[in-house]
C-alpha cells in the first residue's frame, strides 16, 4: 500500500525503514533528473542523489510542512549536486572565456519533445555554463544568490548564462 507524503513523512521521522524506501521510491526518478541537470555522468549523479537522500533522512525533522515535500527535497537535491560540483572544481579555476533565451522556450513549450531535446542541449554545455543555466533559467535562482552557492562573483554567473544562451543558440541553429 502507497502511503501518502504526510504518512511517509511521520514514518520517516520516526526511522521506518518502510516509510523511507517507499518516499525515495516516489521521487528518486524526478530528483535523479535534476542531479543528471548538474552532473551528466549518470554513475555520478546516482551518487549525488544517494548522497542527497541520505541528508534528507537524517534532516527530515527540520521539515516543517510549509510548501510541498517535493520542494524541499529538491532544494536539497540540488544544493547536494551543486556541493558535488565545487569539490569537484576545488582544484580548478572557473573558466571565464569569452562568455557571452531557451528557457523561456522550454518554459512555454508544451511539446515534451521540445523540452526533453532542449535539456539534451543544456547537458552538452561545458560545466559552469551548465550550471549556471540551470540554477538560473530551471531553478529560479538570482544571480547574487548563484555567486554565494558557487563562491563566484554575480558578474561571472551572468558571464557564464550568457555564455550557454549563446552556445545554446549556437547549437539550435545547426540543427535547425
Amino acid at each position: 500500500m502507497e502511503l501518502d507524503d504526510e504518512a511517509l513523512l511521520e514514518g520517516c521521522k520516526k526511522h521506518q525503514r518502510n516509510a523511507q524506501e517507499q518516499l525515495y521510491r516516489k521521487y528518486a526518478g524526478a530528483m535523479l533528473r535534476v542531479c543528471l541537470a548538474y552532473e551528466p555522468d549518470r554513475d555520478e549523479a546516482k551518487d549525488i542523489l544517494q548522497n542527497a537522500f541520505l541528508k534528507v533522512f537524517r534532516n527530515i525533522e527540520v521539515y516543517n510542512g510549509q510548501g510541498a515535500l517535493k520542494a524541499w527535497i529538491r532544494r536539497i537535491i540540488t544544493n547536494t549536486a551543486i556541493d558535488a560540483y565545487r569539490k569537484k572544481q576545488q582544484n580548478q579555476t572557473l573558466r571565464i572565456d569569452d562568455l557571452g533565451e531557451h528557457a523561456e522556450l522550454a518554459a512555454d513549450s508544451s511539446d515534451p519533445l521540445v523540452c526533453q531535446d532542449l535539456l539534451k542541449q543544456v547537458e552538452q554545455l561545458p560545466d559552469g555554463a551548465r550550471i549556471v543555466f540551470n540554477l538560473y533559467a530551471i531553478e529560479g535562482y538570482t544571480h547574487k544568490e548563484i555567486a554565494e552557492k558557487l563562491d563566484i562573483s554575480e558578474g561571472t554567473s551572468k558571464s557564464q548564462l550568457n555564455r550557454a544562451r549563446k552556445l545554446l543558440n549556437e547549437q539550435l541553429t545547426s540543427v535547425i
